[in-house]
This record gives C-alpha cells, structure tokens and sequence, in this order.
C-alpha cells in the first residue's frame, strides 16, 4: 500500500537547524512530485517546497527560501527537507504529501505523510 512517513522532527533553538525526512514507499517514487506542508496550530496549512523526483525541479514557498532546502535520494525513496535558519514562526506540523506535479494547493495531492512536529524555541 501506499505510505509516506515523516520524521525527524524536534525542538530546536531559533537560528538552528533540522532535517525532516519523508520515506515513501508502495508506488512508483519517480512519477510523482513529493511536497511539504506545514500547519501551525491555529493556522491553514500552507505549502512549504516541493520536488518532482523525476527531473530534480523545486520549488519553494517565499517565506523559505533561501533556509529551507528540499532535495531527494531515489535509492532509499527519501525526499528530505533541510530546515536552516530556523525562526519560531517555522513551528509547525510539518507533512510531506505526493501528487502527479507540484502544486500549491493541498487538495491536489493523492498521498499524505502523517507529519512531524517541529518546534522552534526563542
């Protein structure tokens, strides 16, 4: 069956750094774009990056760019997300989530992660 895990998600001081990972698993990881979404309590999720495993094609939100970095290892079926720079505005339930192409709206993907929490202190 199709599963998306996330993980490696934690308390982290304001400027700091993490690695949240999402492993895929049950279909095909090249024909599908891999996205993470974040929900802050309180907050709509919002689209954070995504990738397309088959070209290498990325994409970030604005609020990002330039801290984050999302990129993806085929032989393991792993899309990572490198979290630089954190701020507490970052805090969030961070999902990873699959859909044929990038997209911004979170209605569009097929397949969800059940998310990993990420808390940045001050």
């Amino acid at each position: 069956e199709v599963q998306l895990q996330a993980s490696g998600g934690g308390l982290v001081q304001a400027g700091g750094s993490l690695r949240v990972s999402c492993a895929a698993s049950g279909f095909t990881f090249g024909d599908y774009a891999i996205a993470w979404f974040r929900q802050a309590p309180g907050k709509v999720r919002e689209g954070v990056s995504c990738i397309s495993p088959s070209d290498g094609s990325t994409y970030y939100a604005d609020s990002v760019k330039g801290r984050f970095t999302i990129s993806s290892d085929v032989a393991v079926n792993t899309v990572y997300l490198q979290l630089n720079s954190l701020k507490p505005e970052d805090t969030a339930v961070y999902y990873c989530a699959a859909a044929l192409i990038c997209t911004t709206n979170y209605g569009d993907y097929d397949y969800w992660g059940q998310g990993t929490l990420v808390t940045v202190s001050s």
